[in-house]
């Protein structure tokens, strides 16, 4: 199994960076789509990322070797990383498309809970009472937000509740691609595995992609193009790096601040900019519900046994 460095300051800053990058992306994204269309922005995002690390790993002489990959579970291992991100983006999108960026974010923080669940089985990670408690909390408080939509998504009904079935989607292939990569580490550096990511995804998503409608993009589509595809870069580079100094549990109650961020930052894009991108309707059970969720994911993450020490 993988160890940890033990630097858990370093995988604080580190995880506080992606949560962040992360809160911010989705109302980045649902403005790009006014643009293009969802496989451009993917193979757009997957390009600029792939540009910029394969350019710092060439001059710095550090492209990964292929040769463990003659390994059958290495191969799987890489195998599954790589499906499981491409996926999880693909599956993103297409809820974000339907969706908004604050229901988006919510419902994508089944994915970092997923992570943990998966810690506790694949790395025994501990998992307690209240754990379990938190987890009971999380999930209350995803009922709580999405109160107004219960008869959307009770009867699946409209393009909501089906965006809302994509990011669900994307949260199960992104907990599946993040466990995969933590195991890689004991064989790959977290940049070698984010760089044949990226390079798989240009290649993969190129045939379904129209490359030039960069060309009808204007000042703020420029802006926001640069933006996702260096979020992509930086986000998943700090929390690739985050697994390798701090618990997958610790990183995941980090990332439980996300929505709450995508809240803050949306209401922020709604004053400077009024109605540049639909708002989902809130009201006070669904402030309520975001919050309890936050405080569900993190307890449930953080309240480790006291015979197991936390680092």
């Amino acid at each position: 199994m993988h160890e940890i460095s033990g630097r858990w300051r370093l995988g604080l800053f580190l995880s506080l960076t992606t949560a962040i990058l992360w809160g911010i992306l989705p109302i980045a994204l649902k403005g790009l789509l006014q643009y293009m269309d969802v496989n451009t922005i993917t193979w757009y995002r997957f390009l600029i990322a792939a540009v910029f690390l394969g350019g710092y790993l060439l001059v710095t002489k550090r492209l990964p070797s292929l040769s463990s990959l003659k390994n059958r579970r290495i191969m799987v291992l890489m195998t599954l990383t790589i499906v499981g991100l491409l996926a999880n983006y693909i599956m993103y999108m297409m809820g974000l498309e339907l969706t908004s960026p604050e229901s988006t974010q919510v419902m994508i923080q089944i994915a970092p809970m997923l992570l943990l669940i998966g810690g506790v089985c694949v790395f025994k990670e501990s998992f307690n009472t209240k754990q379990k408690v938190g987890l009971l909390t999380f999930f209350l408080g995803l009922l709580l937000f999405f109160n107004q939509r219960f008869e959307q998504l009770l009867n699946f009904h409209g393009d909501y509740a089906l965006g809302l079935f994509f990011i669900i989607l994307a949260a199960i292939l992104w907990a599946i691609y993040a466990l995969a990569q933590k195991q890689l580490l004991k064989h790959f550096a977290s940049e070698e595995i984010m760089i044949l990511i990226y390079l798989s995804g240009t290649l993969v998503f190129l045939p379904s992609s129209v490359p030039s409608l960069v060309l009808e993009l204007d000042t703020i589509g420029w802006l926001l193009l640069i933006f996702c595809g260096a979020n992509t870069l930086v986000a998943y580079g700090a929390f690739a790096e985050a697994l390798e100094h701090w618990e997958a549990s610790r990183v995941s109650a980090t990332l439980a601040v996300t929505p709450l961020l995508t809240l803050m930052f949306m209401q922020l894009t709604n004053y400077i900019l009024p109605e540049a991108i639909a708002i989902e309707p809130l009201n006070t059970l669904s402030i309520i519900g975001a919050v309890i969720l936050v405080i569900g994911s993190s307890v449930t993450a953080l309240s480790k046994n006291r015979n197991k020490p936390a680092n």
